[in-house]
C-alpha cells in the first residue's frame, strides 16, 4: 500500500508525506512510541526511499517526505528555500505526523536537516542516521560547478530512456556507467508537451545549496545528543577521515560504510545500506 498524507509546512506551505506499507501492528512496534521520518537529497523525492519505507515498515511507523520544492510538495516561486524552512518542515511533519520521538534518516541534504532538527529539538528525536553529508563548507566554486551542471542538462528529453541514459553514462558527472544513477534521475522527471523535464525548478535547488555549502556545520553536530550513525559510501562524496572527524565529535556518534557504491548509497545498493543501519536502528527502536 502507498498512502499519502498532507502535512504543513513552514509559511502554510503543503509537503506530502508518504507511507509505503500498512502501518505495523506487532506488539513490539506498538510498544515502542514514535517512528522513522525519511529525508532524502538535494533533487530528490520520498519514492526514492520506498526500499527502506517497506523493511523498516515490517515493524516500525516509517514516513517519507517530499521537501519543499521537491516530489509533490509545494513549489513555492519565492521560497522561501533557505536551511530554517527545511527545518521547520521536518518538525512540523514530526508533530503532524505523530512520530516524535523519531528516528530520522538523511541523505545528503536530508541529513543535514536532520542534524540540524536534532541539534534543535533533542525532544524529538532519539536516533540519527546521516548517510553520505559532509559538515565541512564546500566553497563558493563548489556552487559554481553545480550552476554549470544545470546549464548542460540537454532538457527537455524525449523520452524516459533518454534520461536514463544521460544520466546514467553521457552526463560528465558520470565516471563510469552507472544505471543506478539514471533510474535515480529518471524517478523525478515529469512529462509535458515537449518532452521529460524535472520536478523541481533547478534554480530552486541552486538556492537550497547555496544556504549550506559556504558554511561549515560541525557545530550542529556537536549538538546532537542521541544515538547518530554516520554510513559513507566508499565512492561517494564523504570521505573515511570526514567522516571518523564526525563520527568523533558526535557525543554518540557510530560508523559504517557500503562498499560499491558512491553517493546513492541507499538507492545503489539496497541491500548493503540496509546490512549497515539495520542494527542500529534496532538498537534504539527497540531498546535492544
Amino acid at each position: 500500500m502507498v498512502r499519502r498524507i498532507d502535512v504543513t509546512g513552514a509559511g502554510g506551505v503543503g509537503l506530502a508525506a508518504w507511507e509505503y506499507a500498512d502501518p505495523p501492528k506487532s506488539r513490539e512496534t506498538e510498544a515502542s512510541p514514535g517512528g522513522v521520518l525519511l529525508l532524502h537529497g538535494l533533487m530528490g523525492r520520498a519514492s526514492h526511499w520506498a526500499g527502506t519505507a517497506r523493511w523498516l515498515a515490517e515493524r516500525h511507523r516509517a514516513v517519507a517526505l517530499d521537501q519543499r520544492g521537491h516530489g509533490q510538495s509545494d513549489k513555492p516561486a519565492d521560497g522561501p528555500y533557505h536551511r530554517e524552512a527545511y527545518v521547520d518542515d521536518a518538525e512540523a511533519a514530526l508533530e503532524q505526523l505523530g512520530l516524535a520521538p523519531a528516528v530520522l534518516i538523511g541523505h545528503s541534504m536530508g541529513a543535514l536537516t536532520g542534524w540540524q532538527l536534532a541539534a534543535r529539538r533533542p525532544d524529538l528525536v532519539r536516533g540519527l542516521v546521516v548517510c553520505d553529508m559532509r559538515a565541512s563548507a564546500l566553497g563558493a566554486a563548489s556552487q559554481r560547478e553545480w550552476a554549470d551542471w544545470f546549464k548542460s542538462w540537454p532538457v527537455p528529453f524525449a523520452t524516459l530512456a533518454d534520461v536514463r541514459k544521460w544520466f546514467g553514462e553521457d552526463d560528465p558527472w558520470v565516471e563510469r556507467p552507472n544505471p543506478s544513477r539514471g533510474n535515480f534521475f529518471a524517478e523525478v522527471m515529469t512529462e509535458g508537451d515537449d518532452g521529460w523535464r524535472p520536478v523541481f525548478d533547478p534554480a530552486h535547488m541552486l538556492k537550497s545549496r547555496e544556504t549550506w555549502v559556504y558554511d561549515a556545520h560541525w557545530e550542529e553536530l556537536i549538538q546532537v545528543q542521541c544515538p547518530a550513525l554516520v554510513v559513507r559510501g566508499l565512492d561517494g562524496e564523504l570521505g573515511r577521515a570526514e567522516a571518523q572527524e564526525m563520527v568523533r565529535v558526535l557525543p554518540r556518534g557510530a560508523y559504517a560504510e557500503v562498499p560499491d557504491t558512491g553517493h546513492l548509497v541507499h538507492y545503489d545498493q539496497p541491500a548493503g545500506w540496509r546490512e549497515a543501519i539495520e542494527p542500529f536502528l534496532d538498537g534504539v527502536l527497540t531498546g535492544s
